[in-house]
């Protein structure tokens, strides 16, 4: 009987080209299907919640495959972590509904990206963090990231290679913890455009040099000019926190 089996995957993005298969280098997504080929014996199609970019990492993404197996659930993780390499681990599996989408079903996701605000580099933080040694306000930041909350037109936020029916988005909270020289900006949302997280990040570090005014922030969103909103933050100091789903029937 076809099975709708969903995983619960951590990764380091390091050495990927993001989540999504490309023609230009090797992807999450590739590595997992292949996996499915020397399994299954068979071609599986592998969907995720997120689209992560280059060099952004997963603490906690969701993927669902479709397929016919005698191998049990609880075996699921243990075959498929023995086909992966040490930077892709699959945390759990279990059966879902064969209607359930990893991507239409979302409630929310959570972001977190982090900034090495120190004097000095830490080497072994170089990929999972954005290196700042600049002087930062962080009070101005604390309360320009309350600004975002809410139903807008991020426009003003994503990428020009942005595809989609519609820029609007819902952020329901945003915080920033500051601890140990790590700053770290959480952000929870329904769903996020193209570069809209590492984007908002790049705001608000303008916003920290005192070049961006805090109550500037709804200006630009009301604007839906990129122009008008700071640069595009580095990708390996976001990490996708975790997805939620509500009750899966």
């Amino acid at each position: 009987m076809l099975q709708n089996i969903m995983f619960v995957i951590s990764y380091d993005g390091t050495n990927y080209c993001g989540w999504q298969k490309q023609k230009n280098g090797i992807t999450i997504q590739e590595v997992i299907e292949r996996a499915c080929l020397k399994i299954f014996k068979k071609k599986i199609e592998v969907l995720g919640s997120s689209r992560t970019d280059s060099g952004v990492h997963a603490e906690y993404q969701v993927v669902t495959i479709q397929v016919e197996t005698n191998i049990t659930i609880d075996k699921i993780p243990i075959v498929f972590n023995q086909m992966l390499p040490l930077d892709i681990v699959v945390r759990d599996a279990r059966y879902v509904p064969i209607k359930f989408h990893p991507i239409k079903d979302v409630k929310y996701k959570i972001y977190k990206y982090n900034i090495l605000y120190s004097d000095t580099r830490v080497p072994k933080l170089k990929n999972y963090t954005c290196f700042y040694y600049k002087q930062l306000d962080l009070e101005a930041m604390n309360y320009a990231v309350k600004q975002f909350i809410g139903t807008y037109d991020f426009k003003a936020f994503c990428s020009s290679k942005t595809v989609t029916k519609t820029t609007v988005r819902t952020i329901f909270d945003m915080k920033i913890k500051n601890e140990n020289n790590i700053i770290s900006i959480y952000v929870k949302g329904n769903g996020f455009l193209h570069n809209m997280v590492r984007i908002i990040v790049g705001t608000l570090i303008k916003v920290g040099e005192k070049k961006i005014d805090k109550d500037e922030i709804k200006n630009i969103i009301y604007s839906k000019d990129r122009k008008l909103a700071g640069p595009t933050a580095p990708p390996q100091g976001l990490t996708l926190e975790y997805v939620e789903y509500g009750e899966i029937r």
